[in-house]
């Protein structure tokens, strides 16, 4: 049946432009936002994605009201093709009052995965930094149609405005700061997450903004229940005082999440100095002079340079209470050495996915997770939930309410990942888990990312965690391989490129892995196997591994 354009769940929700305005109004001249040497209260944040609202508007964009499939969009689509900064959380806030649903890009993208993925998206809007003019001009031309609203933000590339386009400042300096006329946000609007495309093509999550808020952004009261009144939302947020300094891209959930959650809870939202990569001295620096209390990071592609950081130069963290890991996993001895150095912080590991928020999560060196609220293990066929103890490996889920609705444009894939078990609505990303008899959730990875090698299944992500942590051995992807003997065998590429012989690495895993687990060949590198938002590159690591290793291998037993 088609979605109703009314909420969908009884009790109320909040939704983001409604919340950031009633909190701009209640500490108007308290640090909301701070770059570089910018630092903006919430009054002049709130003054400027009114603005932008206006400038959407003013162009026609916005919603249109009425019954729609799940896997459909009533908005128009504003493109944030941005670097972290200022503008991309203007961009977010303001197209949401504008009633415009806005959608994350890659900036690594070459012209043809950006043409896939304005084609599926069809944005009316582009909000865009300067040095991406050019790919915008090239890919709006092969797509052809009604050009989009081009909005270019200038940046240090001294790149010109491009043909047709507006200048961000000067369009927001010629609009209205007044909130737009007639227009009424709802925790109904959606925001639209593109996921990473590390399982195949990326796809379009649509999130109702209602349940971003009481789901990954946390709008949560201190015992898990949803806050559903304005009022008590504001008022969480003026007692609130957090500085969250956010260094993974935006362009990714995690980042949008850690900001947008700080926001909710008025909170300062810092970004490093440099934002096309990172710097761990620049962000512990930041870190250090702004006072930051909470900051997200990915995996051990941010903690080792982090930990190197504060090995050369100490620094003064006592003011950090939360460091947030998400989508890569930490080795243990790095979290330790990332924890003695900042001793005053805890280190809470989630796991969850552009579909489904946090799922789970952990703390300090505890190798298992404590399910969050609304989440469980399935079944191996997915048709129901596993009660605790049941040695069977199942499938992490999601349900509570706050999930999305679906994907965009992708009826199939909609069915395939969000089902109903016994009368509850629940996604099902693709992690598979095993629910212990105490409760708590061993994780073994991503499905796509399973080995079948020899009749047995391998999780890469338990090799990858044995392989980081053996001496020598700073970072590790692992994949499989076509091979005449066990269909796949598994290979792994490891970092540096002086890592330690394969014998070496082998005596390293054997007390931890099964015989079958443990790769049948390596290759080391000194490039890195991260993307730039710290996530596993594994078409880097297939590509060394095809370079290196000529045919399929037959080594070991």
């Amino acid at each position: 049946m088609p979605q109703s354009a009314e909420p969908r769940l009884a009790e109320q929700q909040l939704d983001l432009a409604t919340l950031h305005e009633a909190v701009a109004a209640a500490i108007p001249d308290r640090e909301c936002l701070v770059w570089r040497d910018r630092r903006m209260t919430w009054r002049e944040v709130t003054d400027r994605t009114r603005r932008l609202a206006n400038v959407l508007r003013a162009h026609g964009l916005g919603r249109r009201d009425g019954p729609h499939e799940p896997w459909e969009s009533p908005h128009d689509h504003l493109a944030l093709y941005l670097h972290n900064g200022p503008e991309y959380l203007e961009g977010l806030v303001g197209a949401h009052k504008a009633r415009v649903a806005p959608f994350n890009v890659n900036y690594r993208y070459v012209d043809d995965e950006l043409a896939h993925l304005f084609a599926d998206a069809r944005p009316a809007a582009i909000l865009y930094h300067a040095r991406f003019a050019g790919q915008v001009e090239r890919v709006v031309q092969r797509l052809g149609g009604a050009p989009p609203l081009l909005l270019q933000v200038a940046d240090d590339s001294g790149a010109p405005l491009a043909p047709g386009a507006l200048g961000y400042e000067d369009a927001l300096a010629a609009a209205s700061a007044e909130p737009p006329p007639g227009v009424r946000p709802s925790p109904d609007d959606l925001q639209i997450l593109y996921t990473g495309g590390t399982t195949g093509m990326p796809k379009g999550v649509l999130w109702r903004i209602g349940d971003l808020m009481h789901g990954p952004f946390q709008a949560r009261r201190r015992d898990g229940a949803a806050l559903t009144d304005v009022g008590e939302a504001v008022a969480r947020a003026v007692r609130g005082g957090h500085r969250v300094l956010v260094a993974p891209p935006m362009m990714h959930g995690g980042g949008t999440w850690s900001a947008l959650g700080g926001w909710c809870g008025g909170a300062c939202v810092i970004f490093p100095h440099r934002v096309d990569g990172l710097d761990a001295d620049d962000l512990m620096d930041v870190a250090e002079r702004e006072r930051a209390t909470r900051m997200p990071i990915v995996g051990d592609a941010f903690a080792r340079p982090i930990v190197e950081s504060l090995e050369r130069r100490p620094r003064d963290l006592s003011s950090l209470r939360t460091l947030l890991n998400s989508a890569a996993g930490i080795s243990p001895g790095v979290k330790r050495r990332l924890l003695e150095l900042a001793p005053g912080a805890r280190l809470v590991d989630v796991l969850g996915s552009s579909e489904s928020g946090f799922s789970v999560t952990r703390q300090g060196a505890d190798a298992r997770f404590a399910l969050h609220p609304g989440a469980a293990v399935l079944s191996a066929d997915r048709t129901r939930r596993l009660a605790p103890g049941e040695d069977e490996l199942g499938w992490l889920a999601k349900g509570g309410g706050s999930i999305p609705l679906g994907y965009l444009n992708a009826p199939e894939k909609t069915a395939a990942t969000f089902l109903t078990v016994d009368g509850d609505r629940l996604v099902v990303p693709g992690d598979r888990a095993r629910l212990l008899a105490d409760g708590t959730v061993e994780v073994h990875g991503r499905d796509a990312t399973t080995i079948n090698t020899g009749g047995e299944k391998v999780f890469a992500e338990e090799v990858e965690t044995v392989l980081r942590g053996l001496p020598g051995v700073t970072d590790a992807l692992v994949l499989g391989r076509p091979s005449e003997r066990w269909g796949s065998e598994i290979v792994a590429v490891v970092g540096p490129a002086d890592a330690p012989d394969d014998a070496a690495l082998r005596d390293g895993c054997a007390p931890h892995l099964a015989r079958y687990k443990i790769p049948k060949a390596f290759v080391r590198t000194g490039r890195t196997l991260r993307l730039p938002n710290g996530k596993a590159d594994y078409a880097a690591a297939r590509e060394l591994v095809e370079t290196s290793l000529d045919g399929p291998g037959e080594t070991g037993e």
